[in-house]
């Protein structure tokens, strides 16, 4: 009990962080492109700038940073009908298959030649193939980066998301893809959830049709799928490192670093598959609402936790060490972008 307590200061801190942060994208359309987990890292940053933690709230900000983050991801697979994404989502596999392939080695070579901190190029190289924020918030536990770690790489990956978010309607028009074909390159060559939609909005209102959101969301669902995979290699390449490594590192455990909440994850997703399948008429509605909440749970976990990281980063730190993962996330951003086409072409899709 006397632990909890320990954690409820800082907990509100977080809650006084992300309630104005969901308020504002709520009630101010434009700031829908920018979502309300990078209004709260920034704040939480900016907070940092006059604020000093206290004692009283440290413990509270790393539950927050950590834990909530985690729960925050087991929730998001409450979001994952997993029929509906094999029925719609599979025609767009090889494209996120050659993108999630396109972003992680670039990310692995401008590492080796570029010398970025190899957390941060794991997680831009992660964030930007599979789903932003989600994906960062997946694999930071499971490779232990740190909060200014995650800070930076969340930023980049922001970045592009607004790019993205403002150019690829226009420039989807001008290289004439069809609605289904946007659909496609909106679900695959962008990072985060808030801009695919983002997207996918303006391509139908500029071009008077729907279903292109739709579409859009559930090929991005289906790259979110890619989180399970990604995760457990990290933990077991983590493993191997440590104990060929020896001395200290050698005591690192499976068990230690395996990611259970991404199991837990797996289970929201059958469970929400299950239900969907054999429920019907009232009992799939209440169903459909409970599933509802539970991810809109999970998104202002993420708030709550990227203000926490917010107030354990240094904002004049991270900008003056943001050039070299800018460039990464730009170069992860424009071969995405360049593959997702690409393969379209190839398979005839465009």
């Amino acid at each position: 009990m006397e632990n909890i307590k320990n954690k409820i200061p800082g907990i509100i801190l977080c809650l006084a962080i992300a309630i104005p942060a969901e308020l504002l994208v709520r009630f101010i359309s434009v700031l829908e492109v920018v979502g309300a987990p990078v209004i709260a890292i920034i704040a939480g940053m900016v907070i940092t700038l006059f604020y000093k933690r206290k004692n009283i709230t440290v413990d509270g900000i790393a539950f927050t940073s950590k834990k909530v983050l985690q729960y925050a991801v087991i929730l998001l697979g409450f979001g994952l009908n997993l029929s509906t994404i094999a029925q719609v989502g599979g025609q767009s596999l090889p494209i996120i298959l050659s993108t999630i392939a396109t972003s992680l080695i670039t990310a692995f070579l401008l590492y080796k030649l570029m010398k970025v901190p190899p957390k941060i190029s794991t997680l831009i190289g992660v964030g930007s193939s599979i789903c932003g924020g989600s994906a960062i918030a997946a694999t930071a536990p499971v490779i232990d980066a740190d909060d200014e770690e995650i800070a930076q790489s969340i930023s980049v990956i922001f970045l592009f998301n607004v790019l993205a978010a403002l150019i690829f309607p226009t420039f989807g028009g001008l290289i004439g893809m069809s609605n289904e074909g946007f659909a496609l390159f909106a679900g695959t060559a962008v990072n985060d959830t808030s801009s695919v939609t983002a997207a996918a909005s303006t391509w139908e209102t500029i071009h008077g049709v729907s279903g292109v959101l739709d579409s859009a969301v559930i090929v991005k669902l289906t790259r979110t799928l890619a989180i399970i995979p990604i995760t457990l290699v990290l933990a077991f390449y983590r493993l191997r490192k440590a104990k060929t490594a020896g001395g200290k590192g050698a005591n690192v455990s499976l068990k230690k670093i395996f990611p259970m909440f991404i199991l837990w994850f797996v289970a929201a997703s059958v469970i929400t598959t299950i239900l969907n399948a054999v429920l019907s008429g009232g009992a799939l509605e209440t169903a459909e609402s409970a599933f509802a909440f539970l991810k809109s749970a999970s998104k202002f976990f993420i708030v709550m936790a990227m203000g926490a990281i917010g107030l354990n980063t240094d904002i004049v730190k991270l900008v003056k060490t943001g050039g070299k993962p800018i460039f990464m996330g730009f170069c992860c951003w424009v071969l995405i972008a360049a593959v997702s086409i690409l393969m379209q072409h190839v398979m005839g899709l465009l």
